[in-house]
């Protein structure tokens, strides 16, 4: 027997095979590019058809695999903060809309003043910013009063998925719900207070449910498509940063995840009722039973490619042994590398990226320290702000796996050990995981993943680092304020 598993990345979108073990099969990915749309005023849109396209695609071809003869269960995962609206017969009359999008950043600095945002942090989990719901949604309402009227409600691209194949409205999960804005955390509701000021109704917006309401029965165009599928049971989405650190195995106390692609995160998982938000940071679901907190930065593997683009670099190996010489700290720069906005802890609306301390003197190679060394701080900012007794980190990611160096400068800013993982496709894995969960009864920790290497901290590095994340928050709070308050 083996799980279909759907992830719906920003960058591509896979179809994955994984047995009863959560091992994902030999050949057993089908692989869709994808980007999003993007323009100078701060676009960041996808085309709804299009993305469905492409994931029907995938489910086709991994249905030609002999493992799809067997799947109990669809599982899936995609980007999140995402929303589109749909007419009276579901169809779509706005983009999809990312959380990368920054249209709305009037409307978010506007709602600062208009709402108690300490009150909405704790309530939601969520900070106001450009990323989530509430901002997009009063930008719309400001900027397109027409269309504002034509939508009948609004969806996340989950959701519209899986009213397009079983033809009913559909439930958004938790998880997805927590990654708008609007989810209030201790009712699992949509929040009140947020509806009165946005001028919404609960009825506007998918009803409620844990990932475990599977839809079953495809509709009868699907259902001739996908005949092997047509009564198995489809679970409700799931956040991909939730199911990656499910994948990650980072599930008890004193485990945090650690992912580095484009951009970067720190995650832990807490089973308290309703855990308090660190100042800066966001609380989301895994599912009911489990809150997902941690913050996220939006840069990581992009500020490598920044460097390599403009400094005209030579090739990875060169730079990677070159950096290895290199003490911690040594250059004497401070780098907020902000170069793609800010998300925690600050959630500056205005921020970009800064370098102090340039000289005649300074080299490309000391630039690209810097910036590594840069990333890594900020994530260590967050991980004082989760204020707990983190052991290791469980990481992964490609930027990493390319990057020794930027490892140990991880666990050295970090001051904790670091395990490599050696698994792939984490986010479709914790899916695989959470359906033997809901099917099986497995506990969600009876699965660890393969550790790769363990990476420790060095003292002298500990002690470099500490002295440049100093620095670098002396540096922000000139330019932004405290990032903590």
């Amino acid at each position: 027997m083996t799980f279909l598993i759907l992830d719906i990345g920003s960058s591509s979108i896979r179809a994955m095979l994984f047995d009863e073990s959560a091992h994902l099969l030999p050949g057993a990915v089908a692989r869709r590019p994808h980007q999003f749309l993007s323009h100078p005023e701060g676009a960041s849109t996808a085309v709804s058809a299009d993305l469905q396209a492409l994931v029907e695609a995938c489910i086709d071809e991994m249905l030609a695999h002999p493992g799809a003869a067997q799947i109990r269960a669809v599982g899936i995962t995609t980007f999140v903060s995402n929303i589109m609206g749909v007419d009276s017969k579901g169809t779509p009359i706005t983009p999809l809309y990312t959380y990368a999008d920054t249209q709305c950043a009037t409307d978010a600095a506007d709602l600062k003043h208009e709402v108690d945002e300490r009150a909405a942090h704790q309530r939601t989990g969520c900070l106001i910013h450009t990323a989530y719901w509430p901002a997009r949604l009063r930008w719309l309402q400001r900027t397109q009063p027409v269309l504002w009227a034509g939508v009948n409600r609004w969806l996340d691209i989950g959701s519209y998925l899986y009213e397009q194949w079983f033809g009913d409205s559909v439930p958004c999960s938790y998880s997805v719900a927590a990654w708008t804005g609007l989810l209030n955390r201790a009712a699992l509701s949509w929040d009140e207070h947020w509806l009165q000021t946005l001028g919404l109704t609960a009825e506007c917006l998918p009803s409620l449910a844990d990932y475990t309401q599977a839809q079953q029965g495809l509709n009868d165009a699907y259902g001739q498509r996908w005949r092997v599928l047509r009564d198995v049971p489809f679970y409700l989405a799931i956040g991909d940063g939730a199911a990656a650190n499910v994948g990650s195995g980072a599930l008890e106390t004193g485990v945090a995840a650690l992912t580095v692609g484009t951009t970067a995160a720190l995650r832990i998982v807490s089973t308290e009722t309703v855990p308090l938000v660190p100042a800066g940071l966001w609380s989301y679901r895994v599912d009911a039973a489990h809150h997902l907190i941690g913050g996220a930065t939006s840069e990581g593997g992009n500020i490598f490619q920044w460097l390599r683009e403009t400094l005209q670099l030579p090739p990875e190996m060169e730079i990677e042994k070159a950096l290895s010489t290199c003490l911690p700290d040594a250059h004497g720069l401070t780098f907020l590398p902000l170069l793609a906005g800010e998300r925690s802890p600050g959630w500056a609306l205005n921020a970009t990226g800064t370098i102090h301390g340039v000289r005649l003197s300074t080299q490309p190679l000391e630039l690209v320290q810097a910036a590594l060394e840069g990333v890594a701080l900020r994530l260590a900012t967050i991980a004082q702000q989760l204020d707990t007794q983190l052991e290791r980190v469980m990481a992964s990611g490609a930027a990493l796996e390319k990057s020794p160096v930027w490892v140990q400068m991880m666990a050295d800013a970090l001051a904790r050990p670091i395990a490599l993982l050696a698994e792939t496709e984490l986010a479709a894995r914790g899916m695989a995981l959470l359906l033997l969960h809901a099917h099986d009864r497995w506990a969600l920790t009876d699965s660890p993943p393969q550790i790769k290497h363990i990476v420790e901290p060095r003292k002298e590095g500990i002690q470099a680092l500490q002295r440049a994340r100093d620095r670098q928050e002396e540096l922000y709070t000139r330019l932004y304020g405290n990032p903590k308050s």
